[in-house]
């Protein structure tokens, strides 16, 4: 039988030196660790959901307000109002203001953007805004994170699906669990010397994002004026930028409008139009002067650019029995948006309705639209017509949503009257972008 070998004196201290070491070291790692630095403090439940109003308000007062710079534009996430001070992001009760959740971290802000429902927060460090992380909006409670090559200066921009944190000289989409899905300019520290690009050499002063593009207008030293180019938001290889077009714009202002998967729009300040360009070849597909009236811009150009899309679900009669499944379909399908459209209520307005002459059916915004597009879309007789707003600096614009076409505008606005981060563009030195407040306005 083999003796057990016996333990001296010296064997003990030597674990217990090595038990210290460990314990030295973990604690030298949590104290500089950035969970030491974090402070999460989550809802216990979801808010109530805020009631829709019954009517338009004949005057607007206001109710509460909280310092939020990190905010370049409002940010609802979820049903929560969120701001964002120093290195604290709040959400708050959209009704009294009263905090609901916060989550802090020992670095400053640099922008706080919105998709999925969550509030999206990018802090910076020395270098540029690296550290991103995602917060559920009704409760604050962490989602997915990362590291990114943010530029400071960076806005967070959506489509409905991805979301685009914009730049000077890179910038860069992600899909919902934070992964990067391309990435479009000159990062920090470069794999390859040029990242693939066509133009490494140029900057960009203006993107917008939609229907999984991404419009940027570019400034290159071999050009004549603002170059446009569209991107693929999810390319086949998240490495290497998947051009859809890219033209030499006839303007040397330019601030990109809007963009979907045919067609981006521009707006040429120096020639005072909005120019639709088709994404398939980049020509001029049509050029539309702005009025004379109203539309004088600040001379730092346009700041903070917005856009909100407004569809309307519009229904034709139709031969029966396809007509009695239209209304059936119809009436289930947005009921749940206003619980005024039902069977009856749609039948009734098909009553005055003709092939000319169709009946609206409902209001959606942007998000509805998005979750009742494909279903709709099979309903025989109904059809979207759309609104884009945009605030161009001193006028509101309609825009019809699929053409791009301009429908109306109305001057001497401050804003459009519901605001999306879909477009924006570099912050010039005479004007910032970021509000020093969020104002919350109450109906009397």
């Amino acid at each position: 039988m083999v003796r057990p070998e016996r333990r001296t004196r010296s064997d003990f201290v030597a674990v217990a030196l090595i038990l210290v070491a460990v314990l030295s070291a973990a604690a030298v790692i949590w104290w500089r660790s950035d969970a030491r630095a974090t402070v999460s403090e989550p809802a216990a439940e979801p808010p109530p959901a805020a009631a829709a109003p019954a009517e338009v308000p004949a005057t607007l007062r206001e109710s509460w307000r909280a310092p939020s710079p990190a905010t370049p534009s409002p940010v609802v996430a979820d049903s929560t109002v969120v701001t964002g001070d120093g290195g604290t992001v709040v959400g708050h009760d959209p009704e009294t203001g009263r905090e609901h959740w916060r989550y802090s971290r020992d670095l400053p802000l640099c922008t706080i953007g919105t998709e999925w429902d969550r509030a999206v927060a990018v802090y910076r460090k020395a270098a540029n805004c690296s550290e991103v992380s995602s917060l559920h909006g009704d409760t604050g409670v962490r989602g997915p994170a990362r590291n990114s090559d943010t530029e400071f200066g960076t806005r967070l921009i959506s489509d409905g699906k991805y979301l685009t944190a914009t730049g000077d000289r890179v910038l860069e989409s992600w899909r919902s669990d934070l992964v990067r899905t391309q990435q479009y300019g000159i990062m920090p520290a470069l794999k390859n010397a040029v990242n693939n690009l066509r133009r490494p050499e140029c900057t960009y002063t203006s993107t917008a994002v939609g229907s999984e593009r991404v419009a940027v207008i570019e400034d290159c030293p071999g050009d004549p004026n603002k170059r446009l180019t569209v991107l693929k938001t999810k390319p086949e290889d998240d490495e290497e930028p998947e051009e859809v077009t890219s033209t030499v714009l006839g303007g040397s202002e330019a601030t990109v409008v809007a963009v979907s998967t045919k067609q981006t729009v521009v707006y040429l300040r120096d020639r005072g139009s909005v120019v639709v360009y088709t994404n398939a070849t980049g020509g001029i597909e049509a050029e539309y002067p702005l009025p004379a009236g109203g539309t004088e811009v600040p001379e730092s150009g346009v700041e903070a650019v917005a856009t909100d899309r407004v569809w309307t679900v519009n229904l034709r009669p139709v031969p029966e029995p396809e007509q009695d499944r239209a209304v059936r379909s119809i009436a289930a399908t947005l009921h749940r948006f206003d619980s005024k459209i039902t069977e009856q209520s749609v039948r009734a307005g098909l009553a005055d309705a003709g092939p000319d002459r169709p009946f609206r059916v409902a209001v959606l915004d942007d998000d509805q639209y998005q979750q009742v597009k494909d279903k709709v879309g099979d309903i025989a007789g109904a059809t979207f017509g759309g609104l884009l707003y945009w605030h161009n600096g001193a006028t509101t614009m309609a825009l019809d949503a699929a053409t791009f076409a301009p429908r109306w505008t109305v001057p001497d606005t401050l804003g459009q009257a519901r605001s999306s981060a879909t477009t924006c563009c570099s912050p010039s030195p005479t004007a910032s972008p970021s509000w020093t407040a969020s104002p919350a306005l109450r109906n009397e």
